[in-house]
């Protein structure tokens, strides 16, 4: 696990030959993903409980896990973000792995965590507009997933 982590964020891919693993893929998929909530959510300077638990209730949902899969998942997330310094690698597989409608899905979760602790702080707001771009939502997607979701968390704009 470790080590597809590590060719995840240095952009080793897949180390199939590109022939194959869709559960490979799917895995890369989800490390990002959540490496990418994780990296919102520690925007704030503070990864806090109401967050943890915001990204634990949209990967469950997202990619139907329960229970230790979930932890287990955050955790890699966790390392993913420890071990990179950049969002090129993540947004990579983000935007080769999903299409459109799930890449917007994608922006509302990451406005879910940048809400969950009651605040948009400024840099969680910088960095889902710049993984906005780099994974191309349009402006008028991730604005609207982003008032989608402070209507959830009953923030004002």
């Amino acid at each position: 696990m470790i080590d597809r982590i590590k060719a995840l964020i240095l952009g080793g891919g897949s180390d199939d030959g590109g022939t194959g693993g869709s559960d490979t893929g799917a895995n890369d998929l989800r490390v990002a993903s959540v490496a990418l909530l994780i990296e919102a959510a520690v925007m704030d300077g503070d990864f806090d409980d109401a967050e943890r638990q915001v990204i634990a209730g949209l990967i469950a949902e997202r990619f139907d896990l329960e229970g230790s899969a979930i932890e287990d998942l955050i955790a890699a997330g966790e390392e993913a973000v420890e071990d990179s310094h950049q969002l090129y690698g993540f947004t990579r597989v983000i935007k080769q792995g999903f299409d459109v409608e799930d890449r917007v899905e994608m922006i509302e979760m990451l406005w879910d965590v940048a809400c969950a602790d009651g605040v948009v702080h400024d840099y969680e707001a910088n960095l889902v507009r710049r993984v906005a771009g780099l994974i191309h939502v349009p402006d008028r997607d991730s604005g609207a997933a982003r008032k989608r979701a402070m209507m959830r968390h009953n923030l004002e704009r």
